[in-house]
């Protein structure tokens, strides 16, 4: 009885856990951390467990029945809860391209369908091999690339926009929920469903990374060189030559000289983390291991120590117009998870 289990609870919990390592595997620049990939995989348990209170406090205070309810309502709820975590890290700039994005998302659902899946197990471990063949390889990889075609989706709406605007989420969330749904319309048709998720969403996901690692590539090229032209500038006092750089001119007129002096050189630290991020990101794509040195580590605390000093409310009014975008900000993030496994 014990070897039969183990088997159905591989065929259940290991298909989507090999997905993640090889989509984590096809990031040839190394954008995502073991341990962060690994917080977000048990983000998306929790995700799984506090859908569950959600969905049978609903289903037992509403009028619905179990299959109407499976068809219409736990999609809505659980595709919901598990953008929550995707926008989370958007929000605190964690995610820089859609290959992250892709993987972040799928990682959510995985984790959400390993606990789903342990439950299912626990409750009915003497189901037909059929069952835990389609829950692995078909209700897993479902929950993995609904979230993650939300994730691509909501990177591809926000990423030009800084300030937090509900709305651009809602596309994204609405193709969760119609897959989700459509998925949990055919209980009829199990295996026709399950090959189907099984062709489709992979085969989405790996067409996508194939063409977004050479669009990184182009960004990374083309930013290191407009960096290292502002960079020069900073340098040289000739701000006038950005946007940013004639804000911080015209602060200079009406704030006092060392709060101005911190404003520009914080600018001028900003620029020098995002080149060094880049350099390391170009450096890895072509199979060479860099890690951050010293130098950088007393940059980035010399940063976050200026961030202070100016306060939450001047960054918050100095940010949005130094035009930083979400990848710098995300750049400024790798460097700072960096240092910490450095350290």
């Amino acid at each position: 009885m014990l070897p039969e289990i183990f088997l159905k609870a591989l065929i259940a919990l290991l298909p989507v856990i090999a997905l993640v390592l090889v989509l984590d595997h096809l990031d040839s620049h190394r954008l995502l951390g073991a341990r962060f990939i690994l917080k977000v995989f048990v983000a998306g348990g929790i995700i799984a467990v506090i859908s569950a209170f959600v969905n049978g406090f609903v289903l037992d205070y509403s009028q619905t029945g179990f299959v109407s309810y499976t068809q219409y309502g736990a999609p809505i709820v659980e595709e919901t809860l598990k953008a929550g975590v995707l926008v989370f890290l958007f929000r605190t700039n964690r995610i820089g391209f859609l290959i992250d994005a892709g993987i972040l998302g799928f990682t959510v659902g995985a984790g959400f369908s390993l606990v789903e899946n342990i439950y299912y197990l626990t409750l009915a471990a003497d189901a037909h091999y059929g069952i835990w063949f389609v829950r692995g390889f078909g209700t897993a990889i479902m929950h993995g690339g609904t979230t993650a075609i939300f994730a691509i989706l909501a990177q591809t709406m926000t990423e030009r926009h800084l300030k937090m605007n509900p709305l651009l989420y809602l596309p994204g969330l609405l193709a969760a929920i119609i897959l989700h749904s459509i998925f949990n319309h055919f209980p009829v048709s199990p295996v026709l469903s399950t090959s189907v998720t099984l062709l489709i969403l992979p085969t989405l996901l790996f067409m996508l990374f194939e063409r977004n690692t050479a669009a990184i590539h182009n960004y990374l090229e083309v930013d290191f060189d407009s960096h290292k032209r502002l960079l020069r500038q900073i340098d040289h006092g000739e701000l006038s030559g950005c946007e940013a750089g004639r804000f911080l001119m015209d602060l200079k007129q009406v704030v006092t000289g060392s709060v101005a002096r911190d404003m520009v050189y914080y600018f001028h630290l900003h620029t020098e983390l995002v080149l060094s991020a880049e350099q390391l990101l170009l450096a890895r794509e072509q199979g060479i291991n860099v890690s951050i040195d010293r130098e950088i580590i007393e940059k980035l605390t010399e940063f976050h120590g200026l961030e202070k000093s100016i306060g939450k409310a001047g960054m918050k009014a100095l940010r949005p117009h130094l035009h930083f975008s979400h990848k710098e900000l995300w750049e400024v993030h790798l460097l700072d998870d960096e240092s910490h496994h450095h350290h």
